[in-house]
């Protein structure tokens, strides 16, 4: 867990060694929980990844306030994150404020080591110690790899002893379509203007195999006409982008070749609604 930003998904790709949770440099990009499962010779470590806490604006906001909270009542060890390369602020006391209450061990987790210079890493560590008393404080770098070994070293140690939950060969719970509909956010998300990620959601409407092809139909939601026409392009360019970059990366997770038809609609104001986030798996 952490703020938002904080580099959450990116070391949950790195500990399981796949790409299981979308990555972008826009604050609120997961939205989900999203489960991923390390297998190792002497432990299973499922790692929950859950969206940044952060001050609710909207419903939607809320809710994935409460979806963060519900996971922690259900975790063993959490894993705090802590930018190395932002200095800490009030996010992260905000949260430091709300970890009295939790049953589970607690670890800092200090990300993105790989962007500052030793001298800052010392001052960060020394911040992040006197927020609250933490069962360990792990430096790491999701990106160089650095010290991801050693973090999972600690995470399992902490563990309880239990049967193993998941089978070998599962990676993810995360349904197909779930993690479809996220590549396709993700890479709507690339090079938008920063007014428009939190507009942007995705809806896999349906899949049909057809021999060594899927087809895929998804609806792309924001809320007004202006995003519409931003997401979309001059004559259909950055929605004929979108599809591009997201075929690529559905055809890696399928392992087949994948025909990919995007429509973007306009939800008003659907982060507000409770009946369309309902619609829209919020």
């Amino acid at each position: 867990m952490g703020r938002p930003n904080a580099g959450k998904s990116t070391l949950t790709n790195a500990i399981v060694g796949q790409k299981i949770a979308i990555t972008s440099n826009k604050p609120q990009t997961t939205r989900h929980v999203i489960r991923g499962i390390l297998h190792r010779p002497d432990a299973q470590l499922v790692l929950v990844d859950t969206p940044g806490l952060h001050r609710p604006r909207t419903l939607l906001g809320q809710r994935l306030n409460d979806l963060v909270r519900e996971v922690w009542s259900e975790v063993d060890v959490i894993g705090v994150c802590f930018p190395a390369d932002e200095p800490i602020g009030r996010g992260d006391r905000f949260i430091s404020s709300e970890m009295n209450a939790l049953k589970a061990t607690v670890i800092a987790v200090v990300t993105k080591v790989d962007l500052v210079d030793p001298q800052t890493l010392a001052q960060r560590l020394l911040a992040v110690s006197e927020l609250y008393d933490f069962a360990e404080i792990v430096p790491v770098s999701a990106v160089s790899g650095h010290q991801v070994e050693a973090l999972t070293d600690v995470m399992v140690r902490h563990m309880p002893e239990s049967p193993q939950l998941y089978p070998d060969d599962v990676l993810t719970d995360e349904p197909e379509q779930v993690l479809i509909g996220e590549l396709i956010r993700e890479a709507a998300l690339e090079g938008v203007r920063d007014e428009l990620p939190h507009s942007i959601a995705v809806m896999v409407e349906e899949m049909l195999v057809e021999g060594n092809l899927t087809k895929i139909y998804a609806d792309l939601y924001v809320e007004r006409d202006s995003q519409k026409s931003i997401v979309i392009g001059t004559r259909g360019v950055r929605l004929k982008e979108v599809g591009t970059r997201a075929r690529t990366e559905i055809e890696q997770l399928l392992g087949r070749r994948v025909y990919l038809d995007l429509h973007v609609r306009v939800a008003k104001e659907w982060q507000r609604d409770p009946k369309q986030l309902r619609k829209l798996g919020f």
